[in-house]
């Protein structure tokens, strides 16, 4: 088993190629149920009679929930440990999917929707967190973070884009929404007309899938990621650690020049992400002439989005190698995400219809998300390296709340601005801020590792 993913290595130790694959796994897994809801989701919600203003209000308690626990889990993570919060994410994950698979009421989506929010919130940094403290247990502070981070973030992007489609195609597989949720003949016994009861409906299949994959990763967390040693803390003692681990944090990032620049820009991916993901899905419903036909293109582009992205991440360690450090890397993967941004108001403009317009939109989507995606990996490294394991996990939610953010910003500006000015002007000014933001990063203070 060595260097396998099976029990850990004798006194808990882990080599650093394990934790590399181990962490890559935890990823995977991580990601995959999120992956399996993109389609349904709101699908699933409206077939169960929620209003379009009802399912805005359950979203907006999902992102609620997140941003107000986003600092507070990654200080648990920091003081309990990353394996014990992880797991406890998986397992909320598989509750709050279970709770969509029987969900027919705008308040049963509500209380999926918090759960699903605590999930997400507790999800974010432990694992990378771990892999980071275990590669230095292993290698030394020295050991080079970037294939193991590049793997990982690889592993996210495809677990997103196997999700998507499956989460898209699963529900024809089982019927047709709104069809009555017919059994497939191959799953009915002959002469029975038996129909699946309303909470295995076909658009309820992902989220069914979501939660065993959810239990699956439960499962990998309690078994692949020993912790490295740390004190034994009380329930009670690792609870009230987390304010002071949580300020301390907010007051390193307040004064470290580098990491005030690093959130700066995560909050402006926030932007950049929801920019495409809010805007396109209308898009590509106007280039198809129908939302039905706009939905499953959207299903393929994301899904090539996601390759996109898992091709940056992966090719992430070589470009900063080429360009001569992590820094310069980072910043040539926001000037090719601003580029693509700029190339999608341009397609925009000027796509027809149907598959051509499809794959005009497709293309800079795909170089969107591989910009985005070794920009992710390195600016990952060079936080990493300036915090302790102390302040990790709290670092990488602050990183993901500036994200969420952003994210807010955006929703509350760019709606407007594209139905006034159309969606070209939202990309165009959204390309103009990420190519602006990489000026955060062109001048870093010396010291800053720069690898290569």
């Amino acid at each position: 088993m060595s260097g396998g993913i099976g029990p850990a290595a004798r006194g808990g130790r882990v080599s650093g190629a394990s934790a590399r694959r181990r962490y890559a796994l935890v990823s995977f897994l991580t990601w995959l149920p999120a992956g399996l809801m993109i389609a349904p989701l709101v699908l699933l919600m409206l077939d169960r009679g929620l209003t379009l203003v009802q399912v805005g209000v359950v979203m907006t308690v999902y992102s609620l929930v997140i941003a107000a626990l986003e600092l507070p889990t990654g200080g648990l993570a920091d003081v309990a440990g990353r394996r014990v919060v992880l797991a406890v994410a998986a397992g909320c994950t598989a509750l709050a999917l279970a709770l969509l698979v029987v969900a027919t009421s705008f308040w049963a989506f509500v209380a999926a929707g918090t759960v699903l929010g605590v999930s997400r919130a507790l999800s974010s940094g432990p694992a990378e967190a771990w892999f980071v403290d275990t590669l230095h247990a292993a290698e030394g502070d020295d050991a080079d973070l970037r294939p193991g981070l590049s793997r990982g973030h690889v592993m996210e992007d495809v677990a997103l884009g196997v999700g998507v489609l499956a989460g898209g195609f699963a529900p024809v597989a089982f019927g047709t929404p709104g069809s009555g949720a017919a059994l497939p003949a191959w799953m009915a016994s002959p002469g029975s007309g038996t129909a699946l009861p309303g909470w295995m409906a076909p658009l309820s299949v992902p989220a069914l899938l979501g939660a065993v994959a959810a239990l699956v990763w439960l499962v990998v967390v309690l078994v692949a990621m020993p912790e490295p040693p740390r004190p034994r803390v009380s329930l009670r003692e690792a609870l009230g650690g987390v304010p002071a681990t949580v300020a301390a944090g907010v007051r390193l990032a307040a004064r470290d020049g580098v990491l005030r620049r690093l959130v700066l820009v995560g909050a402006v991916i926030g932007v950049a992400l929801t920019c495409v993901e809010l805007l396109v899905p209308g898009h590509l419903a106007g280039v198809t002439g129908s939302a039905e036909l706009g939905a499953t293109a959207y299903a393929v582009v994301s899904a090539v989005g996601f390759a996109g992205g898992a091709l940056g991440s992966g090719l992430a360690p070589a470009l900063a190698r080429r360009l001569g450090g992590s820094v310069r890397g980072a910043v040539a993967g926001l000037l090719v995400a601003g580029g693509a941004l700029a190339g999608l108001a341009l397609a925009a403009a000027v796509a027809g219809g149907g598959a051509g317009g499809v794959a005009l939109a497709g293309l800079p989507y795909l170089v969107f998300f591989a910009g985005l995606g070794a920009h992710g990996v390195l600016r990952a490294e060079l936080g990493h390296h300036r915090v302790t394991s102390a302040e990790r996990a709290t670092m990488a939610s602050a990183s993901s709340l500036a994200g969420s953010g952003g994210a807010a910003l955006a929703n509350l500006t760019l709606a407007p601005l594209a139905m006034a000015l159309g969606v070209s002007a939202a990309w165009w000014l959204v390309a103009a801020v990420v190519l602006a933001s990489a000026l955060l990063l062109v001048r870093l203070p010396a010291g800053v590792p720069a690898g290569g």
